[in-house]
């Protein structure tokens, strides 16, 4: 790769509290950024691609940048595209961007295997459903179906897809500079931020609560959304601006613990689910109760988690010891040892509670919800030593859940509550379920990649 080429990554997310909720600003959601990513590669055209899926032209009248599609359809690349050049020519000029497009870009993006189900790649391959199984599928592998029938397994594919576009759109025409953009408070990154998420609610047609697109620009978080007005007026196609901000603040989970991801075949609708569940609580007078007792439970995780990272910076000795002695024995038995990882478990617990009510009033309104129709593979999960909760995330469809397990380091795979809980899973006779490779993103957010450090990044490019 040439000098002259630009990659940026972006990571998935999973919110891990603060379904529904998140909706509303008074309310904040944990949200985790994963090592899954997308990622954008802009070079010089080279002429010689093997399949190109869309071609655009540029146009520049006095309306400013047009981006037409070869074909006539309207899709999120375009929106990208078109909306990102033009901010691109605000801050330069149209004559800049045009004498970069003079001999046209070539614009890969390709995203990491777990943002799809993969659960047909491993029947063709006689693989079992475990980590180490998904491991052996080649990085970036194609699914064989249409985009629009691939089976996605909800961890923000088109977020992640869109921040990596406009981040790398706006380094590659130097919009933003390479060193504002590594700065998690950096001028570049919010502007990258501000962009995506007006070009991601575009694509979807309305103001979504943003977490997604927040998290893969800025990582795991605490996030209360930006109020929808700021978009309204981008939205009814007036120039963009730089002001809507929403309130976060960053948040990892603790030290020597993993998160353990899992697509659960036959989940739910998430737009139909967040609909059905929004008008419920417009028409039932106790939904407010009830969704004060979410938040404080929500609340209560956010400050668990940072109480044990506060605590590993303490002592880290005495932090792992107790990480090892928790690793062998089910969360039930934790309190003497570790009050703060027992506390961390039973808020896990507790947050079930008033999801399991939610859902038993709403089959009552016959708005036939799934919020947690199917608990018994969490608590199993949970039941197994080392683990130390979980929930199903998002708007609680069941398409997913999560936990937080303990992972000591040099612990051989048969003693890992990992191996414990992809027991569970493979043994599971209700739905099929595969776990997923993915982890919290070490990396905070959206970053620049180089093209030889990601395996098999080299070779999906030229398979595009």
């Amino acid at each position: 790769m040439s000098s002259t080429t630009t990659i940026v990554s972006a990571p998935g997310k999973v919110l891990a509290a603060g379904g529904y909720l998140v909706l509303d600003q008074q309310y904040p959601g944990v949200v985790i950024s994963t090592s899954s990513r997308f990622y954008t590669v802009i070079q010089a055209s080279s002429g010689s691609a093997n399949q190109i899926v869309w071609r655009y032209t540029v146009t520049y009248n006095d309306a400013g940048i047009q981006v037409i599609p070869q074909e006539d359809r309207i899709n999120l690349l375009h929106l990208a595209l078109q909306h990102t050049l033009n901010l691109v020519s605000e801050i330069h000029s149209v004559a800049q961007v045009q004498e970069k497009l003079v001999h046209g870009l070539d614009i890969a993006a390709v995203g990491d295997n777990d943002f799809y189900s993969q659960r047909a790649q491993l029947e063709s391959l006689g693989l079992p459903r475990t980590i180490k199984s998904l491991s052996q599928i080649t990085p970036f592998c194609h699914n064989g179906v249409k985009l629009t029938d691939v089976h996605k397994t909800g961890m923000g594919s088109s977020a992640a897809l869109i921040t990596s576009l406009v981040s790398a759109l706006l380094l590659h025409f130097a919009a933003i500079s390479e060193t504002n953009f590594a700065v998690l408070e950096g001028d570049g990154r919010r502007l990258a931020h501000n962009a995506a998420q007006f070009v991601h609610c575009l694509a979807q047609g309305k103001v979504g609560s943003g977490f997604d697109v927040s998290s893969a620009v800025f990582g795991s978080q605490i996030y209360r959304r930006f109020s929808p007005g700021v978009l309204d007026p981008l939205m009814k196609g007036e120039v963009f601006c730089d002001r809507h901000t929403e309130d976060s603040s960053p948040i990892q989970l603790p030290p020597l613990t993993r998160l353990v991801l899992a697509d659960v075949e036959a989940g739910s609708d998430t737009p139909s689910l967040v609909g059905k569940v929004l008008k419920w609580r417009e028409h039932e007078q106790s939904s407010k109760n009830l969704w004060t007792q979410i938040d404080e439970a929500n609340r209560s995780l956010a400050v668990q988690l940072n109480i044990l990272s506060q605590s590993h910076e303490k002592n880290r000795d005495e932090y792992e010891q107790t990480i090892r002695q928790l690793t062998s024995l089910p969360a039930q038995q934790w309190e003497r040892i570790s009050p703060a990882f027992y506390r961390l478990h039973q808020t896990t617990q507790v947050r079930k509670v008033p999801l399991y009510r939610a859902s038993k009033w709403a089959t009552l309104l016959a708005l036939k919800l799934s919020l947690s129709n199917k608990p018994i593979l969490l608590d199993q999960s949970i039941e197994q030593a080392g683990v130390v909760g979980g929930g199903v995330p998002g708007a609680g469809g069941y398409d997913a859940i999560w936990l937080l397990v303990c992972s000591p380091p040099g612990l051989p795979y048969e003693q890992q509550p990992l191996r414990r809980v992809e027991t569970v899973w493979s043994n599971f006779s209700e739905s099929n379920v595969t776990p997923l490779l993915a982890q919290e993103s070490v990396a905070k957010g959206a970053c620049v990649v180089q093209l030889d450090r990601i395996p098999g990044l080299r070779e999906a490019i030229q398979r595009q």
